[in-house]
Order: C-alpha cells, then sequence, then structure tokens
C-alpha cells in the first residue's frame, strides 16, 4: 500500500518516538537526550540515545540508527506499511481504504476465513486436551514435564480418537465442507466422506510471527503411523517460509536464535528460559527460513539431534547459514540425543555452558570430515589436508580464509605453509578462489582517499543536522556533486532543501526511505562521532577542514572518470578552482 509523503509524516510528527520506545526501552533522562540499554544488542551500561530534537535514535554501541518508522521496522520486524499502519493507530490517523480489484478481494478473504477456521480448530483441540477425552493426550505431555503453563503459552491441544467431532464443530461454526479440507484439517473419500486428517494426537499449533494460527502438528499417541502429522500446504501455510516458535523468539533480544529440530525441543527450550529457540516445520531447514532468521540475528546456534541424521542436517543448516552471510554455531548435545532430554537431565545452567562452548560451524565441518579418513595413514592423513584445503576455498575473503588457515593448521598440526600450498594448488587448479597470499604485514590498512573522502561527507552532514544555522554561513563552498555517494547526495539534497524551505527534519528525510535497510543507511549519516567541546576559531577550522576533505575527494573522484565522461572532466576542474579558492578562505560561523 502506497502512502503520501504528506500523510507518512503527519503521522510520524504526531508519534513522540520518545513516548514510542519508551514502551519497549526503559529510558532515563540525561541532558538533551533519552538514555537506556539497545534492545537490539546485549549491553549493561545504557549506550542508546533517543533524541525528542532530532526524533532520531541512535546507539553508540552497535551503530543502529533511525526514527520511530525505523524503530518499529526493526523491533517489530514490520515492513514500512506496516509501521505506517501502526503508528497510525496508536495516534488517531485514518488511512486510506486500500482498493482491491475483485480478484485481489477474494483471495484477501479467502485467507482471512482460512485463518478464521484455523483459530476455531485450535480452540477445539485446546479444549479437548482439558477435557475427558484429552486425558491421554495431557498425560503425555505431563509425563514430557510441560507445566500447564507452557501448555497454554504454545496452546497445545488433542485431537480425539473420533476426529469428525471436530468436522461437526466447524460445520455448526458456519464453516463448508469444502473450506475446512482447504484449510488441510480434512480430506474427501468417495467411501467415507469428509474425515478429520487429526485423530488421536496430541496437537501442536503452528502460528506465524504475528500469532494467527496458520496449521497443525500432530503426534499421534501409541504407536500408528506417522509418529508427527502436519498440515499439507495451503493458501496461509508455506512450510518453507515459517519456523515454529518464531512468534515468541521474535521478541526474545538474546542476540542469537537456537534453531532446534522438533516441536518438543522448543517447547523444552522456552519452558526452560530459552525463549529463542525456534524449529523447521516438519522439512529440512530451507534458504528462505534462513532469509527470515536473518531479519533477526546474524547468529544462529544449532541444537540438532546427536545422531547421524542430526549431524547431516546441521552440515546443510551450516551452508545455509554461510549463503545467506550469518554466523553459525553448533551446540554439543551429547550425551544426551536432542535438547529436549539434554534438558531434562542436565537442565538449564548445563545448556547455557554448552552454548558458550558451541563449536565454530567451520570446525565442526572439518570435524566431520575428519571421520572420514584414516588420519593415522600417510595416505588417508594427506587426502583428510587436501579436502581442508577444498574447504578453505570456499571462503571468497582472503583475509578471512587466511583467518581459518592459520587457526586450522594450529588445529591439526599442519604446518601453515604447506597447507597455503595445499589451498594455492586447489585454487588456481579449479578455479575455485583466488589464490592466497601471504599476508605482507598485520598492520591495519590504511584507509583509501575514498573512504577518508566518505567519512568527511558523513561529519559534514551530522555537523549540519546538529546546528542547520551553519548551513546558510558554508552553502556556497559546496554543492550536491560533492557527495560522491548516491546514498549521500540524496540525504544531503534533501537536508538543504528542507533547510531552505525552514522545515528541517532528520526524522522527515529517514521517512523518505521506505525500506529498513535505506532508512538506517540515511539514520546513520546523522549520527557519524563529532569532535567533543568544540567552539569558536576551533569549530570553523575543523568545518573549513572537513569541507577541504570532502572537496579534495570530489575532485579525486571526478578526475578518475574523466578518460570516459566529459561532465566529470568539467566536475573536476570546478573542484580543482573551488580548493584553491577555499584554501585561502577563511569560513565563518558568527
Amino acid at each position: 500500500m502506497y502512502y503520501s509523503d504528506e500523510l507518512i509524516e503527519e503521522i510520524r510528527t504526531k508519534s513522540d518516538i520518545a513516548n514510542v520506545i519508551s514502551g519497549y526501552v526503559k529510558l532515563q533522562k540525561k541532558g538533551a537526550n533519552y538514555w537506556g540499554c539497545c534492545p537490539f544488542h546485549n549491553e549493561k551500561t545504557p549506550s542508546f540515545s533517543v533524541s525528542e530534537n532530532k526524533q532520531m535514535y541512535h546507539c553508540f554501541g552497535c551503530g543502529v540508527s533511525g526514527n520511530v518508522y525505523t524503530f518499529l521496522m526493526k523491533y517489530e520486524n514490520y515492513t514500512f506499511p506496516e509501521a505506517v499502519k501502526e503508528l497510525a493507530h496508536r495516534v488517531g490517523v485514518d488511512l486510506p481504504e486500500v482498493e482491491y480489484t475483485e480478484e485481489q478481494k477474494a483471495r484477501a478473504d479467502k485467507k482471512a476465513r482460512l485463518l478464521e477456521i484455523n483459530k476455531e480448530a485450535a480452540k477445539f483441540f485446546f479444549y479437548q486436551l482439558r477435557s475427558p477425552h484429552g486425558e491421554n493426550g495431557y498425560n503425555y505431555l505431563k509425563k514430557r514435564e510441560l507445566t500447564d503453563e507452557t501448555m497454554q503459552k504454545f496452546g497445545l491441544g488433542y485431537a480425539e480418537k473420533n476426529g469428525n467431532n471436530l468436522i461437526q464443530y466447524l460445520i455448526n461454526k458456519g464453516f463448508p465442507e469444502n473450506l475446512i479440507i482447504e484449510a488441510g484439517l480434512a480430506n474427501h473419500s468417495e467411501r467415507s466422506g469428509v474425515n478429520s486428517l487429526f485423530w488421536n494426537r496430541v496437537m501442536f499449533p503452528i502460528q506465524d510471527a504475528n500469532h494467527r494460527v496458520i496449521g497443525f502438528g500432530g503426534r499421534v499417541m501409541g504407536d500408528g503411523e506417522p509418529k508427527y502429522l502436519n498440515s499439507p500446504e495451503t493458501p496461509v501455510f508455506d512450510k518453507r517460509r515459517n519456523l515454529f516458535g518464531l512468534n515468541f523468539a521474535r521478541t526474545a533480544r538474546s542476540g542469537d536464535m537456537i534453531l532446534c529440530e522438533g516441536y518438543m525441543d522448543v517447547i523444552s527450550m522456552h519452558q526452560a528460559g530459552f525463549t529463542q529457540a525456534v524449529a523447521s516445520l516438519g522439512t529440512a531447514f530451507t534458504a528462505e527460513q534462513a532469509h527470515i532468521l536473518h531479519r533477526y540475528t546474524d547468529t544462529v546456534l544449532l541444537a540438532y539431534d546427536s545422531d547421524g541424521a542430526g549431524v547431516k542436517a546441521a552440515l546443510r543448516a551450516i551452508g545455509l547459514l554461510r549463503d545467506e552471510g550469518m554466523t553459525g554455531k553448533v551446540i554439543n548435545m551429547r550425551p544426551y540425543k536432542d535438547p529436549d532430554e539434554f534438558m531434562k537431565n542436565l537442565g538449564r545452567e548445563a545448556f547455557e555452558e554448552r552454548i558458550r562452548d558451541a563449536e565454530n560451524s567451520f570446525f565442526f565441518e572439518i570435524r566431520m570430515l575428519e571421520t572420514q579418513f584414516d588420519t593415522k595413514d600417510p595416505e588417508g592423513k594427506t587426502k583428510f589436508h587436501r579436502e581442508i584445503a577444498r574447504k578453505l576455498c570456499e571462503f571468497e575473503e582472503d583475509v578471512e580464509r587466511d583467518n581459518y588457515l592459520q587457526a586450522v593448521a594450529e588445529k591439526y598440526y599442519i604446518g601453515v605453509e604447506n597447507l597455503r600450498k595445499l589451498v594455492f594448488n586447489y585454487a588456481t587448479q579449479t578455479g575455485a578462489a583466488k589464490p592466497l597470499e601471504r599476508p605482507r604485514n598485520t598492520n591495519q590498512a590504511k584507509a583509501t582517499p575514498e573512504e577518508n573522502g566518505k567519512k568527511a561527507q558523513r561529519l559534514l552532514l551530522t555537523w549540519i543536522s546538529d546546528d542547520a544555522d551553519i548551513y546558510p554561513k558554508i552553502k556556497s563552498y559546496i554543492s550536491l556533486d560533492d557527495f560522491t555517494d548516491e546514498l549521500y547526495k540524496s540525504v544531503a539534497g534533501k537536508l538543504f532543501e528542507s533547510i531552505e524551505r525552514n522545515e528541517f527534519s532528520p526524522a522527515a528525510i529517514i521517512s523518505s526511505f521506505q525500506d529498513e535497510e535505506g532508512q538506517a543507511q540515511a539514520a546513520e549519516l546523522f549520527n557519524t562521532n563529532l569532535p567533543e567541546e568544540i567552539s569558536g576559531e576551533d569549530k570553523e577550522q575543523a568545518i573549513h577542514d572537513i569541507i577541504m576533505t570532502v572537496k579534495k575527494s570530489s575532485y579525486e573522484y571526478y578526475m578518475s572518470k574523466t578518460g570516459t565522461d566529459i561532465n566529470a572532466l568539467m566536475l573536476a576542474i570546478e573542484r580543482k578552482k573551488a580548493l584553491e579558492t577555499l584554501q585561502k578562505t577563511h569560513i565563518s560561523l558568527t
């Protein structure tokens, strides 16, 4: 849904950022700003600042920044339109009605009805578990050491042996048989008509991130098959794009997610206080699920079964997490099979220790590789080392690959140079990666002129956003073409224009970017660390130097493009002249 810039700004100006964020974070007024512990990373000393003046937040610990929309998008995992709707509801602003085509309206109505029928089915199962009919299921869950509070939190239920009681219940609620079948709660046969899909099973409602029931998993009582039965794919249930327990885990704020294999593992984890636990839905972990997890964390702890199948699943998940750009670590479950057994026998503190000792996913892969070779035999050992070299070539970044190379060489007593040669040979023969070169020294690389120029551009924009009165004093010395990054140029243009119109608002500029990444990058430009307690001539000299760096950087940028672009040549000449003039000019801020 598209909303006009005017409506977006109206909603934002009515939504005081300190008031909204205080509903999620305990804030304390210190000086001009409010301070609290950042909700996006673990910290004990408050470094999360909320500015009423700028209507922005910034964490000096992890670097996140934004306005009230950005906060809701990041904290609640809302899309931009969802954040607009939420804030509009809070401040009492009516949003325009969405205009649907007939086909869109029919599709939306069907999804709404399917969600309604799932909700009613969940209620039916819930009450059955707590009735005399559900005694078998209730006793089973109690035997698995679940509390009544945990059962209620996850909405656990029971499908009795006469499963068709659910069909009659839903029909009495006004749902037709064809919709009950489409919801995945029943099937139809010529011989017996409509029959419930679930019977004699403990029921696990599967909820989406917004706590809506989208499907079910059922664990059979006794020795029936299949042991676990899940809802089929429906218009509201896509197994590849949902995770069991995510509706709770998304607000755990633990800094990581624990990925399990089964529903009971997740529930046991939550009962023990590890509310960041989730599981895939009866299928192998998918790339889509990895992408979903990346919205909430960069680190996933794998708590898979310790048997062969669990190891295989963990290796597959590690690859998907790496492809998504995430860090994976493997929790050692032994001597127990899974998190549920582990928690019952060793408890929370032991599991916390296992989390602290979680194994780097690459080392886990190498350790599993080692089991395939007889390393006591020289030939087997050589083959193992070649496989290590092959795995090292999967790292695209030279620095990361070399760091792992040195660590693996030390761990497995391989000569660093010998392993480096193996990697070099494998890479050059297969084209798997750029051949590794040994770093010439360990000193930190110097910042490039381009990086220095961009830093100066960020400093200049932050300084202007902190004190808009600076802009009229320096505007004759800068232009939008001085900003060589497209995002910087866009933000600068909006900033300068808003000051000219006497409508200066960094938070409004951030709202003009409708994706979370764009908002975060724009917000960063208003929150660069400035020199502390600087004023008078020192401040004038500092701003003069920053503008000089910006002009020099843009001159070099356009000079690098003069071979193919006549306009770049003209811009380079202009900047050369401006630099010469600026060197002789004193900038006054009074």
